[in-house]
């Protein structure tokens, strides 16, 4: 199919697999607004059109540190067993709604106890919240699996408590772990104690690194620190010169470890001047395992229909570029290997078959 002809419709329809996607960066507009009435909180707007245009404005500073200060309006609705339990659950039916079949959602539970709930009474609401949402979408005839990712927040001290809850909740749908944050000044190798024991116990995890930092951030990570995926990780670029792979593109390369890229996130925060230009198309060219991804969907007024969309009118993606990178991240999921293949053959293949 030639990528001119792939209307929205037919990029709706499309099976999707996301791995990156932040469950505070993705709350309904009007349930924000419902929820800091409730709470008694003050939002930059309290019309859900109004407030959706201040986060997506707010957000294209081309700053990381000033797009994650966005966060303080989202979290602040989100400190209550209520507020937890809605927008887990509409998360779910919002991923559902745009077609993705599975996804990993992630936050930091540290950041959900200003009120009463401990970290662990956090962790076991949103995976309740979660559980509703998967059972309302597989009622309404779209299924999506859903697991979690606990994140550490890389400038606090509450990383090793937060990889401790993640090896803890393992079985209780919390497939694997992050940090998350500032990454300029914070390393992911500050918190090697804390991978240390995630190896130790046999959970997966990702870090965020390659964005608002270069390589040695990815270097850490992967090299010292032991991670499986790389979040976001655009500035791979940097260790590619001609088409002529470094040793650290050639690691990530040859091992096919994932790369979880988010176009339109990484143009607010300056990582990456316009679609048509961003790292995802030259490194799925050379070969690499990129995933595509949404980031934060109130934040960067998107959708994983969307991000397809601006690919294929920006940078002459396919049908068949797009069941790549949607293969790319199951196979890379943080899922038992027999899950993944049933859902890349019963599902995803079957789905891109219909529109091809």
């Amino acid at each position: 199919m030639n990528a001119t002809r792939v209307d929205a419709d037919v990029l709706r329809r499309l099976p999707k697999a996301v791995l990156h996607d932040h469950l505070d960066g993705g709350l309904r507009p009007a349930t924000l607004v419902e929820l800091a009435a409730e709470v008694g909180h003050t939002l930059p707007a309290t019309d859900p059109d109004e407030l959706a245009a201040w986060f997506y404005e707010a957000a294209n500073s081309g700053d990381l540190v000033r797009y994650i200060a966005t966060f303080e309006h989202t979290l602040a609705v989100m400190q209550t067993r209520e507020g937890l339990l809605r927008t887990a659950e509409e998360y779910v039916l919002d991923l559902a709604a745009d077609g993705v079949v599975y996804a990993e959602v992630r936050y930091a539970p540290e950041l959900n106890t200003r009120g009463d709930l401990t970290m662990s009474e956090v962790v076991e609401t949103v995976q309740e919240g979660l559980a509703a949402g998967m059972a309302k979408a597989a009622a309404a005839g779209t299924p999506v699996r859903v697991g979690t990712l606990l994140c550490g927040m890389r400038m606090f001290d509450r990383v090793r408590e937060a990889a401790d809850l993640a090896v803890a909740f393992r079985d209780a749908g919390v497939v694997g772990f992050d940090i998350a944050g500032a990454e300029d000044g914070f390393p992911p190798a500050d918190h090697l104690a804390a991978f240390e024991h995630l190896r130790r116990e046999s959970v997966p995890f990702t870090i965020h690194a390659g964005e608002a930092h270069g390589l040695p951030s990815i270097h850490q990570a992967l090299q010292v620190c032991g991670a499986q995926r790389i979040g976001h990780g655009v500035r791979i670029t940097e260790d590619i010169v001609d088409g002529k792979l470094g040793r650290l593109a050639s690691w990530i390369r040859d091992r096919r470890i994932a790369l979880e890229m988010c176009p339109t996130s990484n143009l607010q925060t300056g990582c990456a001047t316009s679609i048509a230009e961003h790292p995802i198309t030259a490194l799925k060219d050379l070969g690499f395992r990129v995933t595509l991804n949404t980031d934060n969907r109130l934040v960067s007024g998107t959708t994983m229909t969307r991000e397809m969309s601006l690919l294929v009118e920006h940078a002459g993606w396919t049908v068949e570029d797009l069941r790549t990178v949607t293969v790319n991240a199951l196979k890379s999921a943080f899922l038992p290997f027999d899950e993944r293949k049933a859902l890349i053959e019963d599902v995803v293949l079957p789905g891109y078959a219909t529109a091809l």
